[in-house]
Order: C-alpha cells, then sequence, then structure tokens
C-alpha cells in the first residue's frame, strides 16, 4: 500500500523450516521409485520410529495424533539392496555455499553408518548444497577420513569437490546415485537399464 507520506512498509519474511530437505528426500524417493520400478534395486525411506501418546477420536475417520515422542533416535534415512549388497545412507540438505556444517548428522547416525561399514555394507552420505544446485555422494570411508584428520565443525565445499562424487540431476532417476555407487564398488558395471 502506499501511504501519504511515502513511507513503505517494511515487512518481515518468517522463515519456515518445516520442509527443509524436503526437495533432496522428494527426489531420492522418486529415485528409489524408479530403481524399483526398473526392477533395479529395492531402497526404502524408513520410517521413524514414534509412540502415540494422545489421539483425538471426534470420529474413527477423523482421528488425530495430538501427542507423540520419538522412541528411539532414528539411524539413516534409507536403507535397502542392490546387487547382493546391503545399502544405508542419509540424505542431509543445506543452504550453506561454502560449508556443510556437521552439527547437522548425529554421532548415533555416523556410528550406524562405520557399523554397515564395517560388516560389509554400502553406507555413505548423500549431501545437497540447495541454493548452488550442487549433490555430492560421500561414502563413509570419505567422512571417516575427514572426521580423523580434520579439526573441523563443517565439511568444506572444497573437500567434498576433492573427495566426494557430483551426483548430476538427471530427467529420470533423478538423482542416479547407484551410477556412482556402480563405479566404486562394482568396477564400472553398470545397472542394466532395461529389464
Amino acid at each position: 500500500m502506499n501511504y501519504p507520506s511515502g513511507i513503505k512498509k517494511c515487512f518481515q519474511h518468517q522463515k519456515n523450516y518445516s520442509n527443509r530437505g524436503m526437495s533432496l528426500e522428494n527426489d531420492i524417493n522418486c529415485t528409489n521409485e524408479y530403481y524399483l520400478n526398473s526392477n533395479i534395486a529395492v531402497i526404502y525411506k524408513k520410517p521413524t520410529p514414534i509412540t502415540i501418546v494422545d489421539v483425538n477420536y471426534p470420529s474413527r475417520r477423523d482421528a488425530v495424533i495430538t501427542k507423540a515422542y520419538f522412541k528411539t533416535p532414528s539411524t539413516t534415512d534409507y536403507n535397502g539392496i542392490y546387487k547382493g549388497k546391503y545399502i544405508d545412507f542419509e540424505a542431509k540438505e543445506t543452504t550453506n555455499l561454502t560449508s556443510f556444517p556437521l552439527c547437522n548428522i548425529h554421532k548415533h547416525q555416523i556410528e550406524h553408518l562405520k557399523r554397515i561399514y564395517c560388516h560389509g555394507g554400502i553406507s555413505f552420505l548423500i549431501i545437497r548444497f540447495s541454493k548452488l544446485n550442487l549433490t555430492f555422494l560421500l561414502t563413509y570411508e570419505k567422512l571417516d577420513y575427514f572426521l580423523n584428520n580434520y579439526d573441523k565443525k563443517s565439511i568444506s565445499l572444497d573437500f567434498l569437490k576433492k573427495h566426494a562424487t557430483q551426483i548430476h540431476d538427471k530427467y529420470n532417476p533423478r538423482i542416479d546415485y547407484l551410477d556412482i555407487i556402480d563405479k566404486m564398488y562394482f568396477k564400472g558395471e553398470f545397472y542394466e537399464k532395461e529389464v
């Protein structure tokens, strides 16, 4: 609105953090659906374990959970199987331009990735810099290398460019991380696109 005095009202937009990371999550879910429908891999998003405390039942159809809490800390976001190998990974998104804050990964998640790695599974992080439209796959081995050799609170973009593998966006599958897994763990034997 234009005020007669010419003073412009300054509006502060409230930041909404409720869907932070959902763009990456949506892309991975679409990719995993493609892998499943094409009989390439079976990889699912793990549900977050919760305990329901209170439910409002206005009617059976309209039941609403009004109070719940996390039962145990969730391990990682995704797990499944590909070419006979167990896969487990965490997906994280940041709006930072120069680094990925390690506070976004919980200690128990790193421990979980380590256990998967030690038992012969494939464990990794998928990290997206949303403002830069850059997505990386960082293997547990490289994450462990970083944690043991750098005394930092964040992983720099430069480190990721050097030690991680960039995942380029595609139409379908959107984030073809199995292409990278093939090259790293299966000597470049690409999965069959035609089933």
